[in-house]
């Protein structure tokens, strides 16, 4: 089972220190550890009824639901007695077995569905619902830890996302969408349609388009949040284009600690981070691609209102090719590669970001692999030796931050233990 760190590098710590100095990540694979093993003794030591479904768990938070195949995963949307029951995802799934037509969207969920770092690949659907697509049609629960791989989307309604259409007052955390297409009509993201709950810690890559409310990341915020998020993905459409959200409708609306890296293109409220802020906050998030459009637009964000506010926010003036934005401070690429350039705006280098510079943007902490101590970014031979230097260390402990972070399950010595989280880690780059 691949883990969705190896492939991501989505999960990893935060970081102690400014310095590429990762805590451990022990917790974390001592609680996955633990719920497989759980699942092995049950599978073990009791027979599994004729009559279970998926593959086992009663779908309660202690013995929820476990999926391990495509057909299991599939089997969830023809099941509506099912959607305010716990699921989690036991191994990887590749859907390419079943047609874009052929799949049960989950329609409106309200539990729990735990990815367990795992991922689901190609993932196609293709559908004329008038609204609400996606892996999940409209999600009022949990989703966690989860990944998509090449997920496929194509819909003529609105309310389009990867992996939720909707997510309506519900959460998802953890959760990445790498490659993605996603087309639709209205209200189109390449992770969510139309957020109305919490996104924390979620990226796309890929390409997005629709008509209008398009996203790289989400099409629209209503009364929602997202916060610790990115998209790489390009995204095009006619008007509320935005590389990370096309717009924000709600007072309540808010983007904050986000960036957005990908190409922009559209005809009216075009902006690099967010394509307008009808309402709500934008802090603390920067953008860096290419936009480009005919009217409102901007490097950060195409426009404005009143009831809108963007603070502490950047955008590159260079690679946007946008002088001007609604909202946010123009810099230069080396600007925008400089800690000080942030740090007058109070933002967190501590917990939040970390940055290599003059080489990169700032990029967010839980996106860095475990073992990636040093600049530049991602798991190289600098990397490789500085753990060397202190293999075979003792002493460990937080106050050496456990070796300079090279004691990556904190037991106090830096081993041959460490060595194999760290070649897990071996050439995986930041999570883009």
């Amino acid at each position: 089972m691949a883990n969705l760190s190896k492939t991501f590098g989505l999960f990893g710590p935060l970081y102690l220190t400014t310095s590429k100095h990762p805590q451990s990540v022990t917790d974390k694979q001592r609680g996955k550890l633990t719920t497989l093993l759980l699942v092995s003794l049950t599978i073990c030591f009791s027979a599994l009824p004729a009559q279970a479904k998926y593959g086992g768990g009663s779908g309660t938070a202690n013995d929820p639901y476990r999926i391990y195949r495509a057909e299991e995963m599939n089997a969830i949307g023809a099941n509506p007695g099912d959607w305010n029951k716990h699921f989690m995802l036991i191994e990887d799934v590749n859907m390419s077995d079943i047609a874009g037509t052929d799949y049960n969207v989950i329609e409106t969920f309200t539990g729990t569905f735990d990815g367990n770092d795992c991922t689901i690949s190609n993932f196609t659907l293709t559908s004329t619902r008038q609204e609400n697509t996606g892996l999940f049609g409209t999600v009022g629960g949990e989703i966690k830890n989860l990944g998509l791989l090449n997920p496929d989307i194509f819909a003529q309604g609105r309310n389009v996302g990867s992996l939720i259409g909707y997510l309506n007052h519900g959460s998802i955390t953890n959760c990445c969408a790498k490659g993605a297409v996603v087309s639709g009509g209205s209200y189109v993201g390449g992770l969510v349609g139309l957020n109305t709950g919490n996104i924390t810690k979620c990226g796309s890559t890929g390409s997005v388009w629709a008509d209008a409310y398009v996203g790289g990341l989400v099409g629209q915020i209503g009364d929602g949040k997202v916060t610790m998020s990115y998209s790489t993905a390009s995204v095009s459409g006619n008007r509320n284009v935005g590389g990370l959200v096309g717009k924000t409708g709600n007072e309540a609306s808010e983007v904050t600690h986000c960036y957005a890296a990908g190409t922009v293109t559209g005809s009216t409220y075009v902006g690099g981070l967010v394509g307008q802020v009808e309402r709500g906050n934008t802090y603390k998030s920067y953008s860096t691609g290419s936009v480009s459009g005919s009217q409102y637009t901007g490097g950060l964000v195409g426009y404005t209102r009143v009831l809108g506010r963007v603070a502490q926010s950047f955008w590159d003036t260079q690679t946007s090719g946008q002088t001007t934005s609604a909202g946010g401070t123009g810099k230069t690429t080396v600007q925008m590669q400089l800690r000080n350039t942030f740090i007058p705006a109070a933002w967190d280098f501590w917990n939040t970001w970390e940055i290599c510079e003059e080489m990169n943007y700032p990029v967010l902490q839980w996106q860095i692999p475990v073992a990636d101590f040093r600049c530049p970014d991602g798991v190289n031979f600098i990397d490789f030796a500085f753990f060397a230097a202190h293999l075979n260390q003792r002493h460990c402990n937080p106050s050496n931050n456990y070796c300079d972070g090279t004691d990556l399950n904190h037991s106090g010595l830096v081993d041959s233990l460490d060595l194999a989280i760290f070649a897990d880690d071996w050439l995986q780059g930041v999570r883009n």
